[in-house]
């Protein structure tokens, strides 16, 4: 359903640059007003504007869970802003993940109310296991979405924020990211992508990938544990493993398969996977095995 309306995009116009239309689609399924919406170029970009405005508005530390995308600390670092743990009750602005990212589990939500929160739910939709996390809390939080990762369309950039409850405290910030936003951050290709997002449709085709990708992380896991790797649960389509001694990512890259390093998560000596299909899985396996055995694996060229 995304790539049909990717492909009928009228490219050639610029899309509305208050983004009314697709705005109010987004309150509509959120069943939030569309003054809470906010466009943003990708998840990325939302990441440094955020604290770019804060660094303004309410200037201090960033407060960053123990294993995290790094994109929070880089942030941080452009605005000259200290990073912090999460419950440093110092921090003016916090990042919360649901799930996180790389280990794609749980987190508990601080109860701090004196600063600024973002709940990254770029994988809430790539959920296998439990429900959607915070409540109510939800509603106080700058909410960031993503769901170019659960349509299988990273090569898309484009993302929104709900923002929190519109009080005398949040609308300075609603404001002040608005005016911070570059002209068109959203492409026509972007609009189409996130209006297909409101599809009931598009959510029956996400429902049904994600019962495959449920029978597939299965196998996948009890693979691993069979070849020895230590693998931590979550509850999404990805997870983190401690792989043999000599089962590196390089090696792996080596026998073409690729993992994530997990060491700029503040995991050394991890890799984070992704859930992949029986075929893929049959290659790490075979890959795994010719490490464990010391073999040195041969490129043939075409």
């Amino acid at each position: 359903m995304a790539l049909d309306a990717i492909g009928a995009a009228d490219a050639s116009r610029y899309p509305d640059p208050a983004y009314r239309a697709l705005r109010e689609l987004l309150a509509q399924w959120h069943g939030v007003s569309r003054e809470r919406i906010l466009v943003a170029g990708s998840a990325s970009e939302f990441i440094q504007r955020v604290t770019a405005v804060g660094a303004r508005i309410a200037p201090g530390p960033v407060a960053v869970p123990m294993h995290a995308y790094g994109d929070y600390a880089i942030a941080a670092s452009a605005w000259g802003r200290s990073l912090v743990p999460a419950s440093d009750p110092s921090a003016t602005l916090r990042w919360h993940c649901d799930p996180t990212s790389p280990c794609g589990q749980d987190e508990p939500l601080s109860s701090s109310t004196e600063a600024i929160t973002v709940l990254d739910a770029v994988y809430a939709p790539l959920r296998l296991e439990g429900t959607r996390q915070y409540g109510t809390a939800r509603s106080t939080v700058f909410e960031l979405h993503s769901p170019n990762k659960a349509l299988g369309l990273t090569g898309l950039r484009g993302a929104y924020v709900v923002a929190p409850e519109l009080t005398d405290d949040v609308t300075p910030w609603t404001a002040a990211l608005e005016r911070a936003a570059p002209s068109w951050p959203l492409g026509a290709h972007a609009v189409a992508m996130l209006t297909a997002w409101t599809s009931p449709q598009t959510h029956r085709w996400l429902a049904e990938s994600k019962a495959t990708l449920r029978r597939w992380k299965h196998s996948q896991v009890d693979m691993l544990r069979a070849a020895g790797a230590e693998v931590n649960d979550s509850v999404t389509n990805f997870f983190c493993a401690r792989l043999r001694s000599g089962c590196t990512a390089r090696a792996l890259r080596d026998h073409d398969i690729a993992v994530r390093d997990a060491s700029s998560f503040g995991l050394p000596g991890w890799v984070r996977l992704s859930v992949q299909a029986p075929e893929a899985q049959a290659a790490l396996e075979a890959a795994l095995r010719a490490l464990n055995l010391g073999v040195t694996f041969t490129r043939t060229m075409p």
